[in-house]
């Protein structure tokens, strides 16, 4: 369970470090509604990306992570007040995709990759449709985000963080209609999913 206080706390305390380390900006803000169910979808290329774009959003959000990463001696707990639940990526996880919908249908916030995991040249990787199926079934809007910087700064390659300057996108929020024809729905979600990886791209690729 999160706790209101904890997140708080650690908000503050990353915030702080974010702009002293990594002189972190944050553009469109506004686009999170401030309450009601809504789904931060950004861009993945550093186990720093959670934090990176929850930090300025002042409402709590959840996100799904590796499960083996909760189980890290301090970034776990740290994770874990953040928000994070962690998924099987080995096995796939019904138990935490219920918790999404449950989380989303009660008016919550969650942050989901929709490239599924990290890229490693940094490029960024087709978004996979299960987000836009999430967003009809919970009727939330989405809100598309880039993280600009992630990869050059934190990649899969680096031990550890380097202090490149981040900025965080938030683009305006997207309410999807459902299809009109059910026959031609996963069309429809793949062609959503490419739309919503186009506006992420397009600030990455003016970052260059």
């Amino acid at each position: 369970m999160q706790k209101l206080w904890i997140f708080k706390l650690t908000r503050i305390l990353v915030y702080a470090l974010f702009r002293l380390y990594f002189r972190i900006e944050f553009e469109g803000v506004e686009n999170i509604p401030a309450r009601g169910p809504v789904i931060v979808a950004p861009n993945h290329a550093s186990y720093l990306d959670p934090f990176w774009v929850s930090t300025a959003i002042k409402r709590p959000m959840r996100y799904m992570t590796w499960d083996k990463m909760t189980n890290l001696p301090l970034l776990g707990r740290l994770i874990m007040a953040y928000g994070a639940f962690p998924v099987s990526l080995e096995k796939g996880d019904r138990a935490a995709l219920r918790l999404s919908l449950d989380h989303l249908k009660s008016g919550g916030g969650l942050v989901i990759f929709p490239e599924g995991g990290r890229t490693l040249n940094g490029k960024i990787k087709s978004f996979k449709p299960g987000v836009v199926r999430l967003a009809l079934d919970t009727d939330a809007p989405i809100v598309p985000a880039t993280i600009i910087g992630a990869y050059k700064s934190f990649s899969p390659h680096y031990i550890f963080p380097r202090p490149f300057k981040i900025k965080v996108v938030y683009h305006p929020l997207i309410k999807l209609s459902q299809p009109e024809d059910r026959a031609h729905d996963k069309k429809y979600l793949h062609d959503q999913a490419e739309r919503l990886q186009a506006v992420v791209s397009s600030r990455l690729d003016k970052s260059g």
